[in-house]
């Protein structure tokens, strides 16, 4: 059956959206950051949800989602944070296939739980590939963010002779948890019994300043390590900086650093710590170091 491409159209852009994938690979060593979705685990069940590949182009929606309308018929899937999504303004649930008709518009209402959610469509979206991947990044990619007016390509979803009605079972638990799973870093070991002990104990809250980049901790963590030889970093790395500040690296952070790298967070944990918000606690599960 041929393809048919259709669009949709951002009729109100929402806070901050962008097109992502599972990032791109293989160019670290020229500066590329990776990129990709900064919850891997809602944008994989997404995809799976509509029997696409796991790593098909999604949007990744931040917080106050966008108003969307679609130029044709297409199946799409929302995982992730709860933003209470609607078609033509009733409402839809996560984790479900939603058949969407020529003219729907899909919008987004309160925010209930987690920060970013995901929408698939069938196939993927199909923004063009840059360094293999169709994952936004500014200076990279032709857009870094949804604004309004621009239009989205997928491929028309056509009459199957067998409908399906896929769901799939969806672990909510890690977008609540204030536990964040963390491992030694390559500094950690230069830390004091006392700083240790302090990292183990406390919480820490997300600051105001915090975006695909990097998270920021609002409290102060004492410091008196040296500055390193610029060392290779990676999405989930903890590092201290001279002031006392602890950032945690995200999906579009740099490649190298030269701040003392603590902690690095596991995969599970990097998709917990992208669903939160300005305020919210963390705390250290750090059963992992002995």
């Amino acid at each position: 059956m041929k393809d048919i491409m259709a669009e949709v159209e951002v009729l109100h852009p929402g806070l901050f959206s962008t097109i992502q994938d599972s990032g791109r690979t293989g160019f670290r060593e020229y500066g590329v950051p990776v990129s990709g979705a900064m919850d891997k685990y809602a944008a994989k069940t997404a995809n799976l949800i509509l029997q696409n590949q796991a790593d098909a182009a999604v949007l990744e929606i931040t917080q106050m989602g966008p108003k969307l309308k679609f130029g044709a018929p297409a199946k799409i899937a929302i995982s992730g944070a709860n933003l209470s999504p609607e078609v033509n303004g009733k409402p839809v649930e996560n984790n479900e296939v939603i058949k969407i008709e020529a003219g729907d518009i899909l919008a987004f209402g309160k925010r209930e739980l987690g920060c970013r959610c995901y929408l698939a469509v069938k196939q993927g979206f199909r923004s063009p590939k840059v360094l293999e991947s169709r994952s936004w990044y500014e200076g990279l990619t032709d857009h870094y963010r949804l604004e309004k007016g621009m239009t989205l390509s997928y491929r028309e979803t056509q009459k199957e002779k067998y409908e399906t009605h896929s769901s799939l079972k969806f672990s909510a638990d890690y977008l609540a948890t204030e536990e964040i799973e963390v491992y030694p870093g390559p500094e950690f070991k230069v830390l004091s019994e006392t700083q240790k002990l302090v990292l183990r104990e406390s919480y820490f809250s997300i600051s105001r300043n915090n975006n695909r980049m990097a998270i920021q901790l609002q409290e102060t963590f004492a410091n008196e390590l040296e500055p390193i030889i610029t060392g290779p970093v990676l999405p989930g790395t903890v590092q201290l900086t001279p002031g006392g500040k602890l950032i945690v690296l995200m999906r579009d952070c740099q490649t190298t650093g030269g701040y003392p790298r603590i902690l690095q967070l596991s995969e599970y944990a990097v998709n917990a710590i992208a669903q939160k918000i300005q305020g919210d606690a963390v705390k250290f599960n750090m059963e992992a170091i002995a």
